[in-house]
């Protein structure tokens, strides 16, 4: 069987419009990106802003994952009624259940390796049932039983993400039936979104949210199934910001849709930013994934190889590259590829990549889920920051902060000699850094001596706060 091209592999074309269906025509289309909004001035050059704890994030994306239903068994029919040359799968030969004993095996050794990211769970998946109802083929007891797993194996170290409401057919939200167009123009992976106003997309995006809160998933995020909103850039990030506030309330709206494999930036994006000075700031963030599924492709069929990941080395593979960059290497797979029809051969391709991982460069990473990324990044573009200096010696006296948005780890390279004292001055109390022997030992409320820099790592309050450095 040829390699057929990933519905991910339409995330590569942004910018181009809505990537045609696997070989048919497609012709350009204007795709503005969402604008960014407002930024503070830029921190003196003096300061730096690292990553977190001055190392590298990295994360693990799960889409097209569920309770039990295998959504590749199921979707594989639905595509092929609009693609019926592109989606000739033996889909019949698929399980149609990915058991949960599965899901528990992965999250236990998820946890083991602290590995951080985000999972979906598709609310009506293929249109086989809804997870606040039913799911026909199962009873109600199974249902319940695979969510609690979710909801105690997996949170709060997971971000859970709906994948919009079916990730096949688009549903009418008046009715939460299907619409009865057969064509791509009623599929969420195609042309459903595409011309959709802010207003009608965040109608959409709040469904499929509103299902998940109702089974106790809570919700920072959306992921967006294969081309959703490719054309539609603009609007879909404004209804993201508003859906996910709305439902949930989340400070930071997140959102998965691109992934890039060469040499674009894949930092997170942080659009849409408001009000940063006032009470109510605002700002919605783009994850951006670094990897294709290379572990074993949306429908298991495709074995996939750690190599392409990171050599067994740790000298060269995509993660290599990202990770020498400075920049969240985001892996992403499929739910159905890691369990691999019973396989679970991607899955063994990943435990393969995170060894390799610590093999060579665990004193260097850093897992974070979706929203941590988001959070810091939002914080890391956001916050004014601003210094006084010695005018005789040019040292650093003071470094001034004020973040709309509080940030766990928030880590700092400030131009010091040695031997300065560093004390976090909030408006409620004033804590002393403690000093540590190395970069790699730092942890919130530390620094440490980097040459004729200091390293400073430390809890970002929301508001004002002040680094008072002394002698």
């Amino acid at each position: 069987m040829t390699r057929k091209p990933s519905r991910r592999d339409l995330l590569r074309l942004t910018g181009a419009g809505l990537a045609a269906p696997f070989g048919l025509s497609s012709r350009p289309q204007p795709n503005p990106d969402p604008p960014l909004g407002d930024r503070p001035p830029p921190p003196p050059p003096s300061l730096q802003i690292l990553n977190p704890l001055d190392r590298v994030p990295v994360s693990l994306i799960v889409d097209d994952s569920t309770a039990l239903v295998n959504l590749a068994h199921f979707a594989i029919p639905q595509f092929a009624e609009v693609f019926p040359s592109q989606y000739r799968q033996p889909w019949r030969q698929l399980p149609r259940e990915i058991p949960d004993r599965f899901v528990a095996r992965f999250a236990a050794w998820c946890a083991e390796h602290h590995v951080r990211g985000k999972y979906s769970m598709v609310p009506y998946p293929a249109c086989v049932g809804w997870l606040d109802r039913d799911l026909p083929g199962w009873s109600k007891a199974q249902l319940e039983a695979s969510l609690e797993l979710v909801r105690r194996e997996l949170l709060p170290a997971w971000d859970i993400h709906p994948e919009m409401v079916s990730h096949t057919w688009a549903i009418d939200t008046r009715t939460g039936r299907p619409l009865a167009d057969r064509s791509q123009d009623a599929m969420e992976n195609w042309g459903f979104s595409q011309n959709k106003s802010a207003d009608e997309l965040t109608d959409y995006l709040a469904y499929a949210l509103s299902i998940l809160r109702n089974v106790g998933l809570p919700c920072a995020g959306i992921t967006t199934p294969g081309g959703f909103g490719s054309r539609n850039l603009a609007n879909l990030s404004q209804a993201v910001a508003e859906s996910v506030r709305d439902i949930f309330s989340a400070p930071i709206p997140h959102y998965f849709r691109h992934v890039y494999e060469d040499d674009r930036s894949v930092a997170p994006r942080v659009e849409r930013a408001s009000g940063l000075d006032g009470d109510d700031p605002r700002c919605v963030v783009s994850i951006i994934g670094c990897t294709g599924d290379w572990f074993g492709g949306w429908d298991g069929l495709e074995p996939g190889s750690a190599d392409r990941f990171l050599s067994a080395d740790g000298r060269s593979g995509r993660l290599a590259d990202v990770i020498a960059r400075g920049e969240p290497a985001v892996m992403v797979g499929h739910w159905p590829g890691f369990y691999a029809n019973g396989t679970e051969h991607g899955f063994r391709v990943f435990q393969d990549v995170v060894a390799r991982l610590e093999t060579h460069a665990a004193d260097r990473l850093i897992w974070m889920n979706l929203s941590e990324l988001a959070r810091y990044w939002a914080a890391r573009e956001l916050t004014r920051i601003e210094a006084d200096a010695d005018p005789a010696t040019h040292r650093t006296q003071a470094v001034r902060f004020i973040a709309p948005f509080p940030c766990p780890g928030f880590t700092l390279r400030i131009h010091q000699p040695a031997g300065s004292v560093l004390r976090l001055a909030t408006a409620t109390a004033l804590r002393p850094l403690a000093s540590v022997e190395n970069r790699r030992c730092l942890q919130p409320g530390t620094t440490c001596q980097d040459g004729n820099a200091l390293l400073v790592c430390f809890d970002l309050p929301r508001g004002s706060s002040t680094l008072q450095v002394g002698r």
